[in-house]
């Protein structure tokens, strides 16, 4: 990387926003706050995850771009408050990943990614007993607006660090099998927020048996939607083929289209045709 070339580029970038901020720049991001930015920076982290997942290297550039905007316009809004700026938010994360990696910078030791992980918690939870926070504060770490499921699966992986966690697959699976009787002895008659309430931990549980294939739940979500919209497209394309606009297709018709899409990717090419037994 050409540093001389890095520090021209940030620099521009800098004063960019200082311009669209400034007295003479332009009114809608002079009027902008840290809350109305903050949904344009989940937006842009999405959008990065989005091009990494389809594996384009020009696409993600490009969405990194758009996020580092949105980092330096947050930074650029603190600087006038008088909060921080952009200089020590780059001082701070040098500091505290320096810290964090002990075996990287200091003197100890880790040979595997486990080793890591463990030497990271400790660290982490050290840091917090110095600035007085409680351990049980621990988890109020994880931010409240991540995705759901990538959520419950920071929570639950932070708490398996300290040794709150089950012990192996079979007991997750048990737990999700509890949730899911659960679940069936509220539905009838029972109230909207219980069900939903039961709904809940069955989610939460099997965000959990997926960490325990060592599986992230957010991105087995992501691949389902993609799987089902790639399906329902191809329904749409086949009753078209019929004549049948999807507006006035029936129940019947869709699922008949569904069903013979997912019967078409279930069959083994290795095998002539024939269905997976497995």
């Amino acid at each position: 990387m050409n540093k001389k070339k890095l520090n021209h580029a940030l620099s521009e970038l800098i004063k960019l926003v200082e311009v669209l901020r400034g007295p003479d720049g332009c009114p809608w991001d002079a009027k902008q706050t840290k809350e109305t930015i903050r949904i344009y920076l989940l937006e842009e982290a999405y959008e990065v995850a989005d091009a990494i997942e389809k594996g384009s290297p020009e696409e993600t550039c490009g969405e990194l771009g758009d996020l580092l905007f949105q980092i330096i316009f947050l930074a650029d809004m603190a600087e006038k408050k008088g909060d921080y700026d952009l200089v020590k938010v780059i001082e701070d994360i040098t500091k505290k990943m320096t810290h964090r990696h002990p075996h990287v910078f200091g003197n100890t030791s880790a040979e595997t990614p486990e080793e890591v992980s463990e030497s990271w918690a400790k660290i982490k939870k050290a840091e917090n007993s110095s600035n007085k926070v409680p351990v049980s504060q621990l988890l109020s770490e994880i931010p409240i607006n991540l995705p759901a499921l990538l959520r419950a699966h920071r929570l639950s992986q932070r708490a398996s660090k300290v040794g709150f966690d089950w012990d192996g697959k079979e007991e997750v699976w048990l737990k999700v099998r509890e949730e899911v009787e659960e679940l069936g002895q509220s539905l009838p008659g029972c109230e909207r927020e219980k069900i939903g309430e039961e709904i809940g931990d069955l989610m939460f549980s099997l965000v959990n048996l997926a960490r325990h294939w060592n599986l992230n739940a957010e991105d087995l979500m992501r691949d389902a939607n993609q799987k089902f919209l790639k399906r329902f497209g191809e329904v749409e394309e086949a009753l078209k083929t019929s004549g049948i606009d999807l507006d006035d297709a029936t129940a019947v018709e869709m699922n008949k289209a569904w069903d013979k899409i997912k019967l078409r990717e279930t069959r083994c090419p290795q095998n002539s045709g024939k269905l997976k037994t497995g």
